[in-house]
């Protein structure tokens, strides 16, 4: 089959800046920048939580709609353009609170529906978009490396801007700046990859799909095993991920780094993508993802033992963890377009159906993540602004308890579904 042109995989790519974007502030920034406004970590984590009940229905509903959107109508790129404003509108909202503390938690509530909404719409037919437009195995993870590295890069300006309009402005309102500087670029982007992208082949029997169609992921052995070993590495990647702005200012006290640090990380991850992708065409996706996970793991508890100006140390730890993310990216997602083909002779090729569910298990690990890491560190005693020891509630909560939860996702791939790590596929994964 032939790859897509680079100008072809350019333009499909683009629309995954401004989301990735979109999703640091809110599952980073977030939990801090409510509770510098005076809201319990608790409380915050419990609302991010909370409002993934949501998500239980409408994204796996988001995901038979990508389906069915009628080419004539403009099929997946519709979908993804009508979900501009409401991101957009979500992202100012969110980060343009009011000032009377009583409604802080209900004005987070309602902003957060709408931003996880439409980024649900956005990123499901996105997916499902990127999904068909190949079925050749390596060219699969061709595409998903793409959009993952326009996606880091979406990461590092959203690590990057904030850390700079906070310098200037103050945390609060350097946020809100950002949230409506980043409406113009959302557009953009996204005009380029519904207008210049490619189109994906037409799709047999897209009106067939039904309501009942939600339930077929869970029908497929392959995906309910690749699934579960994403949701639970997904909860470990998330957790670093909401806490890191506490650990960089409390246990090394530098948090005028945090935006290097960030920087650091992500990349890391896109230069580590090219390795996993090459890795993965040698030794099979699983094989490269599971060598990812131990990578990760060695790396990313070093974090535990750091204390105050551990800086270069810290450093070190963000490159080794950022390379292995690479494979998060770069993988997973690839794999799924895999596990597709199982259900494409049946009827009409489910993409959205698929990455519905896939979509709802990504943002129930992030909402797992601060479901958990904020209420256990109040829990144990944790106070934000206050230096937080070496062994202490943080550094565990942050560094150790992620790498617990890691070695929980290397086991499932390695003994829940021996077919699939021990042979290095999941279970008719072509290599």
């Amino acid at each position: 089959m032939t790859a897509l042109s680079k100008r072809a995989l350019g333009a499909y790519a683009a629309a995954g800046l401004p989301l990735a974007a979109a999703a640091l502030p809110v599952y980073v920034h977030v939990p801090k920048f409510y509770a510098e406004l005076g809201l319990d970590l608790a409380l915050i984590g419990v609302l991010l939580l909370a409002v993934r009940v949501l998500d239980a229905v409408s994204d796996p509903l988001l995901g038979l709609l990508a389906d069915r959107v009628p080419a004539r109508a403009g099929g997946r790129k519709a979908m993804l353009a009508a979900a501009v404003p409401v991101v957009a509108a979500g992202m100012y909202l969110l980060f343009h609170p009011p000032a009377n503390g009583i409604a802080l938690a209900p004005w987070l509530a309602l902003s957060l529906v709408l931003v996880y909404l439409g980024l649900s719409a956005a990123s499901i037919s996105y997916f499902a978009l990127g999904s068909a437009l190949s079925r050749d195995y390596a060219e699969r993870t061709r595409i998903t490396a793409a959009r993952g590295v326009a996606a880091l890069a979406g990461v590092l300006l959203a690590a990057a801007v904030p850390e700079l309009l906070a310098r200037e402005h103050g945390a609060v309102a350097g946020m809100g700046y950002f949230s409506v500087a980043y409406a113009p670029v959302l557009l953009g982007a996204v005009a380029l990859t519904v207008l210049a992208g490619p189109q994906a082949p037409a799709r047999r029997g897209a009106q067939e799909l039904r309501l009942k169609g939600m339930l077929q992921p869970l029908r497929n052995g392959r995906f309910r095993r690749l699934a579960a070993v994403f949701l639970v590495n997904g909860v470990a990647a998330a957790i670093p991920a909401t806490l890191v702005l506490f650990y960089v200012a409390d246990v090394l006290r530098r948090p005028e780094l945090t935006a290097m640090f960030l920087v650091l990380y992500f990349v890391s991850g896109a230069a580590g993508m090219p390795v996993w992708v090459r890795i993965a065409a040698a030794v099979g996706k699983t094989h490269a993802w599971l060598l990812a996970m131990v990578l990760a793991i060695a790396a990313f508890a070093w974090a535990y033992f750091l204390g105050p100006g551990d800086v270069a140390a810290f450093a070190v730890v963000c490159v080794m963890s950022g390379l292995a993310f690479g494979a998060d990216l770069a993988l997973p997602a690839s794999m799924l377009a895999d596990v597709i083909d199982d259900d494409e002779s049946q009827q009409a090729r489910p993409d959205g159906i698929y990455f519905g569910a896939w979509h709802l298990l990504e943002k129930l690990a992030l909402a797992l993540a601060a479901g958990i890491a904020l209420p256990l560190l109040q829990f144990l005693g944790y106070i934000p602004g206050v230096t937080a020891a070496p062994g202490s509630a943080l550094p565990w909560v942050y560094a150790l308890l992620p790498c617990m939860i890691k070695l929980a996702a290397v086991s499932l791939l390695w003994f829940a579904a021996p077919e699939t790590a021990r042979t290095g596929v999941l279970k008719g994964e072509v290599t």
